[in-house]
């Protein structure tokens, strides 16, 4: 095989500056996307339903896509980058469309496309850096993907309220979502398109060595289903420890990505999303009261938004540190993953408690730190009991452990807070916090192995 040259700063930051769009992406729907379905008048019990769409795309179209770009080669986009553009052309369109959802189906379904068409343009990425870089240099290049990710989740999380502040209106009619979340939407699908371009025209792919090979063995390709079941019933034991730590890690996520803005506007800034049924516009002092309410659930939202971009300048910060400091001494992957679901928990079950919103900063920087180590200590304790040449199939099935929770609380999560939880949208942040907590304990059955520090491979959501 031959050896692969290492590449400068430059050619590294160009080849990993499609995260920045990709992240815009999943910030923008993961910050604003309740707001919206609540704007356009679900209730707040049926949000996490209306957010099946994420996982389920994520199911379906990870493996199928990275079985497939293991599988392709254009003679002028090579290998990833033809899934690049097509998830970037897919997501734009998207994203500028979202918010203008006349309806609360129409919204749910553009979540379907923008969630398949993000995961199209992510999932080559994670092979690109292993396509591109030679061993010694894997360690840097995720430093620099990881800065990448969490440059874009804090500028995203924060652009409706920075619009607002220059001026543009952040309210709007009944049905009607403001205008700074729709430049916001905008502004993310210009970044989407142009971040990926720049990757597109700044980076070459290697062809493979042999080419009449590559092609015999494309048409000797197998059945993929049949594929990913045998390597499903025949995974490593470790790969089914570390399942369930995932398992309650992703819960919690789903969790705040779906309830966090009714839970908190509610709870914190006591602001909650108006029912305009519950008003009579043609009646001047209601419609006033209406137009009231509104406006302090838009800013309220906003402000969880901001706060929210913390978790990912938090996780950015903690994530550098982790890799720098593996690229040099051992680290104890295992303990450091453990303190730092305890330490999101505790953030997650701060929120129930805070005196003011601004106290919020330090809950969402505290489950930024459980994110980095979600992002990238998971893969680190697997990758030493998976086989080199069938990682990326594990790699693959090993997301599995991540969408199979985001599904059960889709499914699960409104019920329970009915039932439960007198449908009170902050207990579901109570609830990801108990699951980081019992994520940690389940860790206690997870092996820790001594690995270099390249094989740490820190993924992004």
């Amino acid at each position: 095989m031959t050896a692969k040259p290492r590449l400068s700063f430059w050619q590294i930051w160009n080849m990993s500056f499609g995260f920045l769009g990709i992240q815009f992406g999943f910030a923008l729907q993961g910050g604003f996307m309740s707001r919206i379905f609540q704007t356009l008048g679900a209730e707040k019990d049926a949000l996490p339903l209306l957010w099946i769409a994420a996982p389920l795309t994520g199911l379906l179209v990870q493996p199928v896509i990275g079985y497939f770009s293991d599988r392709t080669w254009h003679p002028l986009l090579g290998r990833r980058r033809p899934y690049f553009l097509a998830g970037a052309i897919l997501s734009s369109i998207a994203l500028v469309f979202m918010p203008h959802s006349p309806t609360l189906w129409m919204a749910a379904g553009l979540l379907w496309v923008l969630d398949a068409s993000i995961n199209i343009s992510m999932e080559p990425f994670r092979a690109l850096v292993a396509d591109k870089l030679p061993e010694e240099q894997r360690s840097y290049g995720f430093v620099l993907q990881t800065l990448i990710i969490g440059i874009g989740t804090w500028v995203a999380s924060n652009l409706p309220w920075f619009i607002a502040q220059l001026g543009v209106s952040n309210e709007a009619g009944p049905g009607v979502v403001p205008p700074s979340v729709k430049i916001a939407f905008a502004i993310g699908a210009f970044v989407f398109m142009a971040s990926i371009l720049a990757t597109i025209l700044t980076t070459r792919e290697y062809p493979p060595e042999d080419m009449e090979r590559f092609r015999a063995e494309k048409k000797a390709q197998g059945n993929v289903i049949n594929e990913i079941v045998q390597h499903v019933i025949h995974m490593p034991a470790q790969m089914l420890r570390l399942g369930v730590v995932q398992f309650f890690s992703w819960l919690a996520f789903f969790a705040m990505w779906s309830m966090a803005t009714p839970g908190l506007t509610e709870h914190v800034f006591k602001a909650p999303a108006p029912d305009p049924a519950l008003f009579d516009m043609a009646v001047p002092a209601q419609a006033t009261a209406f137009t009231s309410a509104n406006a302090a659930f838009q800013n309220a939202a906003d402000l969880v938004g901001s706060y929210m971009g913390y978790y990912g300048l938090s996780s950015m910060l903690v994530a550098l540190l982790l890799s720098f400091y593996a690229a040099r001494l051992p680290l104890n992957r295992k303990a450091v993953h453990a303190g730092s679901l305890v330490l999101g928990g505790i953030g997650f079950l701060s929120m129930w408690f805070v005196p003011n919103p601004s106290w919020l900063i330090g809950s969402f920087a505290l489950v930024g730190v459980a994110w980095a180590s979600i992002l990238s200590m998971p893969y680190a304790l697997l990758s030493s009991h998976v086989p080199a040449e069938k990682m990326g199939i594990y790699m693959g099935i090993f997301n599995m452990f991540i969408v199979i929770p985001q599904i059960v609380a889709a499914t699960l999560l409104g019920p329970a807070l009915r039932s439960f939880f007198g449908n009170e949208a902050i207990f579901a942040l109570v609830i990801s916090g108990i699951s980081l907590l019992l994520a940690a304990v389940a860790l206690l059955g997870v092996r820790e192995a001594s690995v270099s520090s390249s094989s740490v491979f820190p993924q992004v959501h």
